[in-house]
């Protein structure tokens, strides 16, 4: 049989202590490869100290540690010395992008350290000494870096190598007893530490971020699937049933052809974006996911912490869309206003036509938004379809908002804890409040003034009496006129559009009013300057989604 043909890289094979060949081998504790001769004269510059320390990793062993023949090593060394592979070279010259020794005066060899306390790079040979010589055992030595001034207090020109949390920047210790004095400091490899918790923290969450968006697209993938068999079902029974139909219906029969295949069209189309837009994220998380990463495995703690900010900051609960997907949607109700339209002929084809293109709007299997995100006028109110539009079964326990879309109670719960307070449909506030104004100006410069004005008008199906009357109410409201006054107003106005703020009340005996929810109001000015006041109004709305 051939021997087989291995490349070996020669630069494995050069102890890190004389730069040479290595010579007798023999492995340490930490791993590393040294001649026996070279570890045995640096460990006995230690005898005096009780320590011993590894010239590459730093590694320190309380007692000397026994060092074992590496033969297999020994084994290749002897092939390389023998000439069976290409001589090596005794050192390489820096090249573009390489660091180059500071310590070379003629033409610059390629450094492969680089000396935190001397600020300066290091080739082999140059090298050398801080492994020999007792005076640099103190001395860290770092992967090769040109950047090594970003690491030095211009101002001192000494080493940055405490981290000031007050002002969130590295400094020197000289720096600790001038401009940051009396600060909050550690050493930067402690506050390394805690940044790197915070970094797999947001790491974790990229990646929870990603399996959610993983699965949001799986199941995106499988309604698009269905929704192509039910309207693919939903043509064939209502070809089947127009073509039974007497002459004098022909022409609904490709209205609503028609109306199912451009809902499958945009709803389809819509999807694919969609899909397309997961993707995306996807791809963009996993790539800052691999960003943090690399920066959770940086030696360098200046560059760790300069990188730091830039990709750290962890996704805010606004920053991702989010998308509902409905996963029982059909063309059934269509399919049952087209048996209808059989059964009623043509004195009633318009009428059922008209269920039938309302129907198809209601359809959907990713929530009521169009391409650009917001609510579609064109969805039809949950009050002209039979069905609820988010678990498409007919109505259990039908509750109606005061936007008149309907729901089963136990989809609308569901739907709350999910969303919150507002209709899955339009997105419009759950509240009850009647229409009306709310209007403010300032008073004597110390005060704010409002002013709510709603008029009489007849109860809606989320009131307690539909269709009766109820009386208005006109009414004021105080606030100090601060930065936190300012802030509760704009809340208020919030809160009033979206029709938090008012309620109408049932009576004995008189007729109905309108009365303020449980969000606090001042009747007068001594009131609002109540201490937590104010608070107490911003814990309220809070309660509703408004902050």
């Amino acid at each position: 049989m051939a021997e087989a043909s291995i490349s070996v890289d020669q630069n494995q094979f050069i102890c890190e202590i004389c730069l040479d060949l290595l010579t007798d081998p023999v492995t340490i504790p930490c791993g590393h490869n040294y001649c026996t001769d070279c570890i045995k004269r640096c460990w006995d510059q230690d005898d005096c100290t009780g320590a011993y320390i590894c010239p590459q990793c730093r590694e320190t062993f309380s007692t000397k540690p026994i060092m074992r023949k590496n033969t297999m090593f020994a084994e290749v060394v002897e092939k390389l010395k023998t000439g069976l592979q290409a001589p090596l070279p005794a050192y390489c010259y820096a090249g573009p992008g390489d660091v180059a020794c500071d310590f070379c005066s003629e033409r610059k060899r390629k450094a492969i350290k680089s000396c935190l306390v001397c600020l300066a790079s290091y080739c082999k040979t140059h090298l050398q000494p801080h492994y020999e010589s007792p005076a640099f055992k103190k001395h860290k030595l770092v992967k090769a870096t040109g950047n090594l001034q970003e690491k030095i207090c211009s101002p001192h020109d000494k080493l940055l190598d405490i981290y000031c949390r007050t002002d969130q920047q590295c400094i020197c210790y000289l720096c600790t007893m001038h401009k940051h004095k009396g600060h909050d400091t550690v050493p930067v490899a402690t506050e390394r530490t805690e940044k790197q918790k915070q970094l797999e923290s947001t790491q974790s969450k990229f990646k929870m971020i990603t399996q959610e968006r993983e699965k949001e697209l799986q199941d995106l993938r499988r309604a698009v699937q269905s929704l192509k068999s039910s309207a693919q079902a939903a043509v064939e029974d209502s070809e089947r049933i127009f073509t039974e139909l007497i002459h004098s219906i022909e022409r609904r029969r490709s209205e609503v052809k028609e109306l199912i295949r451009d809902q499958e069209k945009a709803a389809v189309s819509q999807a694919e974006g969609l899909l397309k837009q997961l993707k995306q994220e996807i791809a963009e998380m996993r790539k800052t996911d691999a960003e943090l990463e690399q920066l959770s495995h940086m030696e360098d703690h200046i560059y760790f912490f300069q990188s730091f900010n830039s990709v750290c900051a962890p996704p805010g609960p606004g920053d991702l869309p989010s998308i509902t997907i409905n996963p029982h949607f059909s063309f059934e109700t269509v399919r049952k206003c087209v048996s209808e339209l059989k059964e009623r002929l043509e004195d009633v084809c318009k009428g059922e036509m008209s269920k039938i293109s309302k129907a198809g709007r209601a359809m959907g299997i990713y929530g009521c938004f169009t391409e650009t995100g917001e609510p579609s006028e064109a969805r039809a109110t949950a009050a002209e379809v039979e069905t609820c539009p988010l678990c498409m079964k007919p109505f259990q326990k039908k509750q109606r908002l005061i936007c008149t879309h309907a729901f089963c109670e136990a989809c609308l719960e569901r739907s709350t804890k999910r969303l919150g307070p507002q209709c899955p449909v339009c997105l419009t506030a759950l509240g009850v409040q009647p229409e009306g104004r709310m209007t403010w100006k300032h008073f004597f410069g110390y005060a704010l003034l409002i002013t709510y004005n709603i008029p009489d008008g007849i109860q809606m199906e989320a009131h307690p009496n539909p269709g009766k009357p109820f009386t208005g109410i006109q009414t004021s409201a105080w606030l100090p006129k601060s930065r936190e006054g300012q802030e509760v107003l704009k809340l208020l106005q919030r809160a009033f559009d979206q029709k938090l703020v008012f309620t109408v009340a049932a009576t004995d005996g008189g007729a109905d009013r309108v009365v303020y929810t449980d969000i606090p109001h001042a009747a007068n000015w001594d009131e609002c300057r109540q201490p937590g006041f104010l608070q107490k109004v911003k814990a309220a709305l809070r309660a509703k989604g408004i902050q």
